[in-house]
């Protein structure tokens, strides 16, 4: 498959607070969200012939969730040898208080 670095959509802020409230329903308990740092993702995303990222959910040595991060070239294939990320700030305990998608 063809990456062309347009991958994904937009969607609206309704659909993402009815998505995000659903998930914390259905796992009240749960890591809700993780934070990456922009320069860490421009290191991702600089990386040469990157043309996107994909996020892999995984359980780390602890058990916890995690969201892994690697970039992707224009064959879809993952640049596993260059960076790739995680160990980002986990929700909860570094929420975004106020906003709707974690309310």
């Amino acid at each position: 498959m063809e990456f062309t670095g347009n991958e994904s959509e937009q969607i609206t802020k309704t659909e993402a607070i009815a998505w995000t409230t659903s998930y914390r329903e259905a796992h009240p308990n749960s890591v809700r969200a993780h934070a990456f740092g922009k320069n860490k993702i421009q290191d991702l995303l600089n990386q040469s012939g990157c043309v996107g990222l994909r996020a892999y959910y995984a359980i780390d040595n602890t058990g916890a969730k995690q969201l892994v991060l690697v970039g992707v070239d224009q064959h879809g294939e993952d640049l596993y040898d260059g960076v790739i990320l995680d160990r980002a700030n986990p929700c909860p305990n570094d929420c975004a208080e106020n906003s709707p998608l974690n309310s």
